[in-house]
């Protein structure tokens, strides 16, 4: 769980190459706490592979592109639901 935990940080702390990996900062800011201690990462143990926890990502930034509505909802909410929900 503790790679999977450091693997998720570091890579949501690369360098932006694209629009989509802005939001990188967002997740970063919404988590914050990256321990096993924090629930909010509990996700990760239906993650099997590093490469998998870069999809994740990656869905969410595009599913950040694609739906996240600034004059409707919040951030955070929108980075909680689809952590909770998906």
């Amino acid at each position: 769980m503790n790679e999977k935990i450091q693997h998720l940080e570091n890579y949501l702390s690369q360098s932006n190459e694209n629009y989509a990996d802005s939001f990188k900062e967002d997740i970063v800011m919404f988590i914050d706490d990256f321990t096993d201690q924090n629930q909010l990462l509990s996700f990760l143990n239906n993650i099997d592979s590093l490469e998998e926890i870069e999809n994740w990502v990656g869905n969410l930034c595009s599913r950040i592109i694609l739906k996240f509505d600034s004059e409707g909802e919040d951030i955070n909410d929108f980075i909680y639901d689809y952590i909770q929900f998906g």
